[in-house]
């Protein structure tokens, strides 16, 4: 399996995303399964059907983390020393060439993406074009509303 990059930040959400799972999620849904069973005939129970879907759920979904954990690369943006390229982890500014607005995005993992925090997906058509660029460089971004054209004014690491 290929790693799959992510922030620490990234990191420690899934973590405390798994752990909230084991440790709670699971046993109250074990709970619930106990309680249904212990009103009698299986076959007709809604709140067994249910429990018994939620219980798909969330074991489906502890493999799913425990799997990108383990695939996953680690990486601490605060300890990148790129150069002033943009990189995965980077914090990028850019400048809209045609408006003259700015706005500032870091380069994230696929799990950790958020548009209205200003974290993208390394695999986005922006992220993409960003790779490898320094301040002062123009970059063209196939948009759905047609190509946009941005100055990176800024790369940090933080």
């Amino acid at each position: 399996m290929a790693t799959i990059p992510i922030t620490k930040r990234g990191a420690e959400k899934l973590k405390a995303e798994l752990q909230k799972l084991k440790t709670i999620d699971r046993p109250w849904v074990i709970n619930a399964i106990a309680e249904a069973r212990a009103q009698g005939d299986l076959s007709e129970n809604a709140e067994y059907e249910v429990a018994k879907d939620r219980q798909g759920f969330i074991e489906g979904r502890i493999q799913e983390v425990e799997g990108k954990l383990s695939a996953s690369q680690i990486i601490d943006p605060a300890e990148l020393n790129a150069g002033g390229r943009v990189v995965f982890g980077a914090t990028v500014t850019l400048e809209d060439e045609a408006s003259g607005t700015k706005v500032t995005y870091q380069i994230v993992g696929e799990d950790e993406a958020d548009i209205k925090l200003g974290l993208i997906n390394i695999g986005s058509p922006i992220a993409r074009a960003l790779i490898g660029k320094e301040e002062g460089d123009s970059v063209e971004v196939q948009a759905p509303g047609g190509a946009r054209h941005y100055e990176v004014m800024a790369v940090s690491y933080v």
